[in-house]
């Protein structure tokens, strides 16, 4: 068994793994670092959750110099800001080790912090392609010194529609820039970037060829709509940490709400969302503060986090493609997953075809938990909710209050000639009704509103006082 020191790592950036408990490499990272190290070109097919971000992150914190400002030489691109925002976060400490810089950019957030950024110089650039192009655009970024780059989950910047902005990135950086590319497929988009941008490059194969879903137990559950939410309420207290998946941003904030008001801690993640709140809810699932998550299939993509004990397919995906990129959040590093699909009766056909492209054959049955593997779950009620001060009438007292006042100051700011008429008119009223022997019409009641209203009312208090 290999060491990192063994593998060339600094051993400044040992020291910072052994602070987190992390002194083997995995696969992955034995095959590529050396070759990273070395200056070779690497096309590797590896899954997610097999210690990609090392085996890149590593090397390039070790290699680049010190940039110049807006003048970056390292890059790695990733097709959604949740994983350019794990990279991040991973390799910082390190990267600060060795005196180098590292930022993140991509979209959802102001221009302002990222700006300044760059003009105080950053050494590795860690960017999702949209607003790379875009301050690339603006003149913000020039990637001529940039010498080397990575290009992690190529297979879904293909699935994205992001190849052609890929293309226009590389063909901005050195001619001589080391290009390593990490993908679960190397096959035709793919292929493409290989083929057009890489020198001589060394192609490593990395555990299974596809999405493993042997390491994984299927259930295929048949239920009716109307019992989807209380039997994922039940998967989760069950197994624990969980992810669920919709196909829209409407289902999501419907199955997430339906879940929190069957007693469930979960977040919601889609790309209606603004990025501070992405980030609050990724960072209370990973952090354990709440027991699931409900995404949609682009928001999840890159979603690399630790302990996923299910994955539950509220709504069906569309191919088997994606059932293996939905299924492969949990069962990461070797750890036990369950699959779980919620199937109603019109769908048996679908999914039929989809266990044929994925190559498996379980059977549909109905919900049994007796089945399901017995896990350590902590269970984590959802946060309470605000309890407002509300009065009778169902709106809140402070809004109320701050609403008389606000009256009372306008009322001052009135001409005061309206207050003496409005005055004098309940004087006159007054008047004719002191004067007046006969029983007041009907008539006459609507329009003696006000003072002498209270004085009847006084009177017949007083009356039954006496």
């Amino acid at each position: 068994m290999s060491t990192f020191q063994e593998l060339g790592v600094d051993i400044t950036l040992t020291e910072v793994l052994s602070g987190r408990n992390i002194s083997s490499p995995f696969e992955v990272q034995v095959a590529a670092i050396p070759l990273m190290l070395d200056g070779h070109d690497v096309a590797c097919r590896a899954p997610t959750g097999s210690g990609k971000t090392l085996a890149f992150g590593l090397p390039l914190i070790q290699n680049i110099p010190l940039a110049d400002p807006h003048l970056p030489t390292g890059l790695i691109l990733t097709p959604t800001r949740e994983l350019a925002e794990q990279i991040f976060k991973v390799l910082r400490p390190l990267a600060k080790r060795l005196s180098r810089s590292i930022g993140a950019i991509y979209g959802g957030v102001s221009y302002s912090k990222q700006l300044r950024m760059l003009e105080d110089g950053v050494d590795i650039l860690v960017a999702c392609p949209g607003r790379l192009l875009d301050l690339m655009s603006r003149g913000s970024i020039k990637l001529r010194n940039t010498i080397s780059v990575v290009i992690d989950e190529a297979d879904r910047m293909a699935d994205m529609g992001f190849m052609e902005p890929v293309s226009r990135i590389l063909d901005k950086c050195s001619n001589d820039a080391q290009t390593v590319l990490f993908s679960a497929t190397l096959d035709d988009d793919v292929q493409d970037l290989v083929t057009r941008y890489q020198k001589d490059p060394v192609f490593l194969e990395i555990g299974e060829k596809d999405v493993s879903v042997s390491d994984m137990t299927h259930y295929f559950w048949l239920m009716p709509n109307s019992k989807k939410v209380p039997i994922s309420s039940e998967i989760i207290r069950a197994c624990g940490r969980s992810v669920i998946f919709c196909r829209t941003r409407r289902g999501v904030e419907r199955v997430a709400k339906d879940l929190e008001d069957d007693g469930i801690g979960v977040r919601s993640l889609h790309g209606g969302l603004t990025q501070k709140q992405r980030d609050r809810a990724m960072a209370s699932f990973v952090h354990g503060e709440c027991m699931s998550l409900v995404a949609t299939d682009v928001a999840a993509r890159g979603l690399d986090v630790e302990g996923v004990n299910a994955v539950i397919h509220f709504d069906p995906p569309e191919n088997g493609k994606a059932y293996k990129h939905r299924s492969g959040r949990t069962a990461r590093g070797g750890s036990e997953g369950i699959i779980i699909a919620l199937v109603q009766k019109p769908q048996k056909k679908m999914y039929n075809r989809l266990q044929r492209e994925v190559g498996i054959n379980c059977p549909f049955t109905p919900p049994d938990f007796r089945e399901l593997p017995e896990f350590e779950v902590e269970f984590i009620p959802p946060e309470p909710k605000q309890r407002q001060n509300k009065n009778r009438s169902g709106r809140n007292r402070n809004s109320r209050q701050s609403n008389s006042r606000s009256k009372k100051s306008r009322s001052k700011n009135k001409p005061s000639y309206q207050g003496e008429n409005r005055f004098q008119g309940n004087k006159r009223r007054q008047s004719k009704k002191v004067n007046t022997h006969k029983k007041p019409q009907t008539r006459s009641k609507k329009r003696n509103s006000g003072s002498n209203f209270s004085v009847r009312k006084k009177t017949s208090q007083k009356s039954r006082n006496n």
